[in-house]
């Protein structure tokens, strides 16, 4: 078991809510950690720079948060010579790479996961300097992440990444891309272009093998067009062993490394997280964190 451990949560968010949800964690780990240190994130960048100053102190690095958070934490960790083990408490709206996981979404369930101990070393993804851990995105992902009222997410939830994608839709436009990836060059036009290593978008199961996280390739899907065939196939889509990408709406692929260049830069969404843009480089440190799993 984990003799020291670090907390990271958000400052910001409610204090009645924090307070409540710190008790429950502190009460259930302080008998089996002795050392537990809690730290509070006021700004943007926090969480980031904590991991990266602290996160070979400890044995045990505890995320309380949802997929931007985690998204921190992993930029923090993933260039340290010796990471800790990473527990995500989730405590976001989605928490998508948590569910990739199979950590219960319940604050006390996920907890005692923590302590049960059960490991998983994972791939985490690479955008030139910046890693992500669930996905990165160009087209009508990241016009959705962009158009999604914040107040509308405190007070709804997941139903407003439903509500911004069937926004978006409407007006999507195509773009012309170039991929290069181990396989060659593809080239074409789409709404819409995922490299995914986590299952999981807006809380929905995506297509394909539950391997995702330690395979070492990214799951390329290339949307052609939006409408039903995309709501259907990503947007509501169920998991099946039976989905056959040969008779999809959907382009995929896999790989290592993928380059994407549009012809006007893009904006490129990180695990929901917007501050890159196209052309980008991906490639797949595979097995480089570890996480607890459910």
């Amino acid at each position: 078991m984990f003799n020291r451990a670090l907390l990271i949560y958000n400052g910001n968010a409610g204090q009645a809510d924090v307070a409540r949800q710190l008790q429950i964690i502190a009460g259930l780990l302080a008998p089996a950690i002795p050392e537990l240190t809690l730290l509070a994130t006021e700004k943007q960048g926090d969480a980031e720079r904590y991991c990266r100053e602290r996160g070979e102190q400890v044995e045990l690095l505890l995320v309380l948060g949802g997929d931007g958070t985690v998204h921190e934490c992993v930029n923090g960790l993933a260039e340290l010579p010796r990471p800790p083990v990473v527990g995500i408490l989730p405590g976001g709206t989605c928490n998508d790479f948590s569910r990739a996981l199979h950590i219960p979404q319940g604050l006390e369930q996920a907890v005692q996961t923590v302590l049960q101990g059960k490991t998983l070393e994972v791939d985490i993804g690479r955008m030139g300097d910046r890693y992500f851990s669930n996905f990165c995105g160009i087209g009508l992902i990241a016009d959705t992440s962009e158009n999604i009222n914040s107040e509308l997410k405190g007070v709804f939830g997941k139903l407003s990444y439903f509500l911004s994608a069937l926004q978006k839709m409407r007006s999507a436009e195509s773009f012309h891309y170039r991929l290069e990836t181990d396989d060659g060059e593809l080239e074409g036009e789409a709404v819409m272009i995922l490299a995914a290593n986590g299952r999981y978008l807006g809380t929905n199961v995506l297509p394909g093998s539950d391997e995702l996280l330690t395979d070492g390739l990214l799951d390329v899907f290339i949307i052609r067009e939006a409408g039903l065939p995309l709501l259907k196939e990503v947007l509501s889509h169920k998991a099946s062993p039976d989905w056959n990408p040969e008779n999809s709406s959907i382009d995929y692929v896999q790989t290592s490394r993928l380059r994407m260049v549009t012809d006007e830069p893009m904006k490129a969404d990180t695990d929901g997280e917007m501050y890159m843009e196209t052309p980008v480089e991906l490639s797949v440190l595979r097995g480089r964190l570890t996480f607890v799993t459910g």
